[in-house]
């Protein structure tokens, strides 16, 4: 299983715009092929910075995503609403045997 953590700081004005972006996409990003969950945070201090957590049954399937249509569809209104540019990291679990 893969994480997908992408931090995101936005114009203070843009944030109703993303919400309602994210609101009307949030359903068909999670229908996704190898999508297990998509959840939205808020940070404490700076409520214009939004990290989301995606979990994936694959890299392949995350690559599958972000090449998707609803990719370009949801990226495209999401990044014109920045303030900064965002940041990414794709993890794995952590184990030791």
């Amino acid at each position: 299983m893969l994480t997908r953590i992408v931090k995101m700081t936005f114009q203070p004005e843009e944030m109703e715009s993303f919400s309602n972006n994210f609101e009307e996409n949030k359903h068909k990003i999670r229908a996704s092929k190898g999508c297990k969950g998509l959840e939205i945070f808020h940070d404490i201090k700076e409520p214009n910075v939004i990290f989301t957590v995606s979990r994936w049954d694959s890299e392949a399937d995350l690559n599958a995503y972000k090449e998707s249509d609803l990719f370009g569809k949801v990226w495209k209104k999401t990044k014109k609403l920045f303030s900064d540019k965002p940041e990414a990291w794709s993890l794995f679990t952590f184990e030791r045997n």
